[in-house]
């Protein structure tokens, strides 16, 4: 309860005088908030301060809802004012106090119901995450309403929740989430084409975003951004997407070289935090899109010539000057392989063991005409792999040359010399990485025209050669460290980018793409990588506390909280409604703690329909209470 007051004519002073009510705020069955008149308490003449209004409606309040306060106010006149307004209430039946008779509250269980149960936990865990991103503050200075910023909060936790198309997304938030009791915006608007252009409309302020969420992020672990990340993932396209500017064929990291493609660059530090994205047609090459990333770079990080680490598609000899002429250090793998070199004089080999438990061999080498520090690395999981590789291509080689030679024998098979010199030297373009270390004879006729037999073997001394090369590759940066194992470390924070795309391309459905706008698919990846932001803060924190989890787990467990209402009848036949939040289990309210978030969004906020005066055709509906 509460006085409100309102500029009426009084008669007595002959002038506009404050005319007060006591009043109390309510929601109705729509769930609008509306306002009823308990009393008219009519001109005041200044007898009472705002302080002892304000303490008269607290202790109505209080006795009203039958709470006790520890100590009785020493204002003399502010207990005349509330026992002569309760008094009032009680003799005009202004307030419903039925409640007060203990068998009213008794609530028949026969009659209880339960409906409008919806998931809340890992929609609470996204909403606190946002404000303390303050996410909001950026988009009222971009010019959004309070309706639009609203709508923007709801998608991006929608996205990171529950990544699906619009339409979906639509469904979802109608039917199964409490998102929108969380940000306040109204559930009954929302539509696919409403988030269609909250995603549009959240894209044209992307520069302004990622430099907030870039120094926020650094705020909130204390990053400086010593080293960046730099790397390129692609997604493809479901369906046919003609005149795009940005779906091309290309070489698909997902081996769907049938549909068209939309490539993503990142630029990212080692706690995984986004730095700077940009997206590309789906045919650029990796070795292009570096120069306008570094330009943009500086505008979102804070740290005085980071080390840029990226992987050897992208670390041309061009682009690795263009990055030491923009002031940056750079940490790569070298795109060729050095072939005269030797171990740096004074300086010893190391060895290390991974966190998988194998073993790495460090060792710094030098090679004429070479100015940066280069670092061989050979590892026994490369080593592994690599070794894996070449058996399989080796057979599949072998099974090349077998088809070749069974043809010579069979009738209607390819015997003339020439075609099949050309049969080999197209199984040898399949397999380049093995083919060169086979010696293959063809043996033919005495015209020499027509071929008889195949034969092949391995070249022993080019095969060793291989086999030493197996595992091994070299690390070179413009950094001047004596340290290997510094080197090392340093070169294996790009894991981090790969968890990067991994958690965007399968957690949030940045994999495949639907949309056919170029708009609408820019929308569509930026709002995943505002998700992803979320996201990742989120998992920060957590991994900060040993929690590891994989995001589809932590919304899992999430969704475990749910929020219901709960109707009953009570003795005196008025139907009870209660809305409240279910309690998280363990590992949730661990989350919660970690987080620094409350375990329950909100308990009970009481609202009530007040019982109209009956006639014939009304029923026990028309009083109604519920929580919300």
């Amino acid at each position: 309860m509460y006085f409100k007051f309102s500029l009426r004519y009084n008669k007595e002073k002959q002038k506009s005088d404050a005319y007060y009510r006591l009043v109390e705020s309510y929601r109705n069955l729509a769930g609008r908030v509306c306002h009823r008149t308990i009393l008219n308490i009519g001109f005041i003449d200044d007898d009472y301060t705002a302080e002892q209004l304000n303490h008269t409606a607290r202790l109505l309040t209080a006795r009203y809802e039958r709470k006790q306060t520890l100590f009785e106010t020493a204002d003399e006149v502010v207990r005349e004012l509330t026992a002569h307004l309760w008094e009032r209430i009680i003799k005009d039946k202004r307030l419903d106090l039925t409640e007060y008779d203990p068998d009213s509250r008794h609530i028949n269980a026969d009659t209880m119901r339960h409906s409008n149960v919806r998931e809340i936990g890992a929609e609470w865990l996204c909403h606190q995450t946002l404000e303390e991103l303050d996410i909001a503050r950026v988009l009222a200075k971009a010019g959004f309403t309070e309706e639009q910023k609203q709508l923007a909060i709801t998608q991006i936790i929608s996205r990171a929740v529950y990544p699906a198309s619009e339409l979906k997304t639509a469904s979802w938030i109608r039917d199964n989430s409490a998102v929108c009791e969380l940000t306040g915006y109204d559930r009954d608007k929302i539509t696919k084409d409403k988030l269609y252009e909250s995603a549009l409309q959240l894209h044209s302020v992307k520069d302004a975003l990622e430099q907030h969420l870039s120094c926020k992020t650094n705020e909130l672990f204390n990053i400086s951004d010593k080293i960046v990340l730099y790397d390129l993932t692609n997604t493809y396209f479901e369906g046919q997407y003609t005149n795009s500017k940005l779906a091309k064929y290309g070489r698909s990291k997902e081996k769907r070289n049938d549909a068209r493609l939309v490539v993503l660059a990142l630029v990212v530090n080692v706690y995984g935090f986004i730095k700077y994205s940009c997206i590309h047609e789906g045919n650029m090459a990796d070795s292009n899109s570096l120069s306008q990333m570094i330009d943009k770079l500086t505008l979102n990080t804070n740290a005085v010539q980071p080390i840029v680490v990226m992987d050897a598609g992208i670390a041309t000899e061009a682009n690795l000057q263009m990055v030491k002429a923009k002031g940056y250090h750079y940490l790569c793998v070298s795109r060729s392989r050095l072939k005269d070199y030797e171990a740096v004089s004074g300086r010893l080999t190391v060895l290390m063991e991974t966190k998988s438990k194998r073993q790495v061999r460090l060792k710094a080498v030098t090679s004429e005409g070479q100015t940066d520090y280069y670092m061989e690395v050979a590892s026994d999981d490369k080593w592994q792999t690599a070794n894996s590789m070449r058996t399989q291509f080796e057979q599949r080689f072998e099974d090349d040359l077998r088809k070749i030679d069974k043809a010579l024998g069979r009738k209607g098979g390819i015997k003339k010399t020439d075609k099949v010199h050309e049969r080999i030297g197209r199984a040898r373009e399949r397999y380049p990485s093995v083919q060169y270390y086979y010696d293959i004879e063809v043996t033919t006729r005495d015209d020499k025209a027509t071929a008889t037999k195949i034969q092949w073997n391995k070249n022993e001394a080019r095969y060793a050669q291989k086999e030493a090369s197996l595992g091994i590759y070299f690390l070179r940066t413009s950094l001047l460290l004596e340290d290997e194992v510094t080197i090392w470390n340093i070169y294996n924070t790009i894991r981090e980018i790969e968890n990067t795309f991994r958690t965007l391309k399968a957690d949030l459905d940045l994999r495949p793409v639907y949309h056919k706008s170029d708009k609408g698919t820019l929308a569509h990846l930026h709002l995943g990588i505002l998700a992803y932001w979320m996201v990742n803060t989120i998992r920060c924190k957590l991994k900060a506390h040993g929690i590891k989890s994989h995001w589809p787990e932590i919304v899992r467990i999430g969704n475990t909280q749910k929020i219901i209402t709960t109707h009953g009848t009570n003795r005196a036949g008025y139907l009870i409604g209660v809305r409240k939040c279910s309690d998280p289990p363990k590992e949730l309210k661990t989350l919660q703690s970690i987080l620094q978030i409350k375990h329950k969004p909100f308990t009970k906020r009481k609202s009530v329909v007040h019982k109209l005066k009956l006639e014939k055709n009304e029923t026990l509906y028309s009083q109604h209470f519920t929580d919300s």
